[in-house]
């Protein structure tokens, strides 16, 4: 044990033989824990991000003591601890506002305290890429224990993917096509389990995306929440961090360039969320690690679709799942990925995944009979995106993919709401729709209501998608004609908040082009002469602190003081 107690970071707390030393530890010998266990065994935290109010989450606490149970037969010493949860399905503005928050506390919680490694329970969408971000800042081992998809939900004998039909439901209660009491019905059919959104959307894209750059043990992230080999998978985790500890395989080993490249492909492989793109914009710049739009659709451009899971296609994730799930998907790209890049397994990628068959190939194909033979993202540029936006090619209508529309503009989602559905909104199937003023800093927190609601006039006359563009997001689960994070954003001046009702927007998803049809001195005197949707403003707590240093998509919406990792040297000064 000599070799582990001179690179703990533990040891700065357990070996002293002063007050300080006797304070740590006989306030955990109170809760019962045995005098071995200050002996120089790895201090490992378990980070359970439970909570009833995150419905997607509620699970984890069981799968905490799954963990525990692990680290205790590989020779460590387990403390769970809880952190503040985020979901997508209660929390308002949005998940999105508190993801930096929560990183933060993370970061801060492991390196105040005796914790040597971690292992990460994640689930709902922002959940994942908040402890990673943490995690990457503070550089300790790490793992990541993702909660899982529900199981599959059914209506009346219908197959239902949780988010995707929820759209469509409501579309069709819009027009008229299904009754209030029918819409509320599915429900309960919906969401039948614990576990997070059973289709592509952003918690399964995060939970493949971070397996994908290595920090999860392989075949772990996509494991039904109710599924038993959950919870074996957590006794693995618990056991396998340990060994990270001793081996010093801190976050910055596993999360590399090359890493990054193979979650950005296999993102574009399996029909990920446009929400994959920030978050891992983020995750590079906590690490030092130059990454930009740019490099985002140069290693999605080759990537075709294999994956024919909601909303890019047919099958739910429980499907995916029994039919080899991500490292069948992963193996089957070939050298497509980084296969020398390692994983917190011990393994690189290409040991992990070789072994890894397709058992349905109606669910998972290979690149050589792809679903779609396009990658799920596209990183769009032109005077109406000068940094940059996304757009979800493989959710969207092909024919719209190449399209020249007059603007119809909404300045805010109230705007919008108050608008949409009236008889004399001009608008028809040619038109692009605009929404302003949804970005990081104008709302504030960036929320998921770029997936704008189709008129109500054009769901009576059968038309089921149009062009539509913001600077804001919208839900993985979300399908449509949809451009998002346009960079920068209207309240900080980006060309968006000039668009006029009826000027040109011409989209050409090939060219990787967005263009607005307005001169560039035309925009210039709009420039001048027109009020900018101004900046979110907020007189105290975190969101002031969001405000002022949020930075814009392109970037990753992270802070600019959070850009870079701090690293997990305990503090020098002494608590007693």
């Amino acid at each position: 044990m000599t070799q582990d107690k001179q690179k703990l970071r533990s040891a700065v707390w357990f070996e002293r033989n002063d007050t300080a030393g006797f304070f740590h530890r006989t306030h955990l010998k109170s809760q019962g824990h045995l005098n071995e266990m200050f002996d120089g065994r790895p201090v490992i935290g378990i980070a359970n991000s439970a909570s009833d109010l995150v419905p997607c989450n509620a699970h984890l606490t069981d799968v905490a003591q799954h963990v525990s149970r692990g680290v205790i037969e590989a020779g460590g010493f387990p403390l769970v601890f809880p952190t503040m949860s985020i979901g997508d399905s209660l929390m308002r503005p949005s998940g999105m506002m508190f993801r930096n928050l929560m990183s933060m506390e993370l970061e801060e919680i492991v390196r105040a305290n005796p914790i040597d490694g971690v292992v990460l329970l994640t689930g709902c969408d922002n959940t994942g890429p908040a402890y990673v971000m943490g995690a990457a800042s503070v550089d300790v081992p790490a793992i990541v224990l993702h909660g899982g998809p529900m199981i599959s939900g059914n209506f009346r004998a219908r197959t239902i993917g949780s988010g995707t039909d929820i759209y469509s439901m409501y579309d069709d209660r819009r027009a008229g096509r299904t009754s209030s009491e029918d819409f509320a019905e599915a429900e309960f059919g919906m969401s039948r389990s614990i576990g997070h959104c059973n289709t592509m959307g952003t918690a399964s894209t995060m939970g493949a995306v971070i397996e994908a750059m290595g920090l999860c043990l392989p075949g772990s992230a996509g494991i039904p929440a109710v599924d038993g080999r959950k919870r074996a998978a957590a006794q693995l985790a618990g056991r396998r961090v340990v060994d990270l500890v001793r081996d010093d395989m801190r976050v910055s080993r596993i999360v590399t360039r090359a890493a990054l490249e193979n979650a950005i492909r296999v993102n574009a492989a399996i029909g990920g969320g446009t929400n994959t793109t920030i978050h891992l914009l983020a995750l590079a710049g906590r690490l030092g690690i130059e990454l930009t739009m740019e490099d985002i659709d140069a290693n999605s451009r080759d990537i075709p679709l294999i994956a024919n899971v909601m909303p890019n296609g047919q099958y739910l994730m429980e499907e995916f799942f029994n039919a080899g799930g991500l490292p069948a998907l992963m193996n089957a790209l070939g050298e497509r990925l980084n296969r020398e890049a390692m994983t917190v397994s011990g393994k690189t990628v290409g040991e992990a995944v070789k072994h890894a068959a397709i058992h349905d190939t109606r669910v998972i194909t290979t690149p050589d009979k792809p679903f779609k033979d396009m990658p799920a993202l596209a990183v769009l540029h032109g005077n109406l995106a000068p940094n940059g936006a996304i757009i979800k090619a493989t959710a969207a209508s092909p024919k719209l993919l190449k399209h020249k529309g007059r603007a119809v503009v909404f300045d805010s989602i109230e705007d919008m709401d108050a608008r949409i559905d009236r008889d004399d909104l001009e608008v028809d199937a040619d038109s692009v729709l605009v929404l302003k003023s949804i970005g990081p800093r104008s709302y504030p927190g960036m929320p998921e209501l770029g997936n704008i609601k189709i008129p109500k006039k054009l769901l009576a006359q059968g038309i089921k998608d149009i062009l539509r563009i913001s600077d804001g997001r919208m839900s993985g689960t979300a399908f449509g004609t949809v451009v998002l994070q346009v960079a920068p954003e209207a309240a900080v001046g980006g060309p968006i908040g000039l668009v006029k009702n009826g000027d040109f927007i011409e989209i050409d998803v090939a060219q990787r082009t967005l263009q607005l049809h307005v001169s560039a001195e035309d925009l210039e005197l709009r420039r001048q002469g027109m009020q900018i949707a101004p900046v979110a403003t907020a007189e105290r707590g975190f969101r002031r602190l969001f405000v002022d240093h949020v930075l814009q998509a392109d970037k990753g919406a992270d802070f600019d003081f959070l850009r870079g990792s701090s690293g997990a040297a305990p503090s020098a000064r002494r608590p007693y």
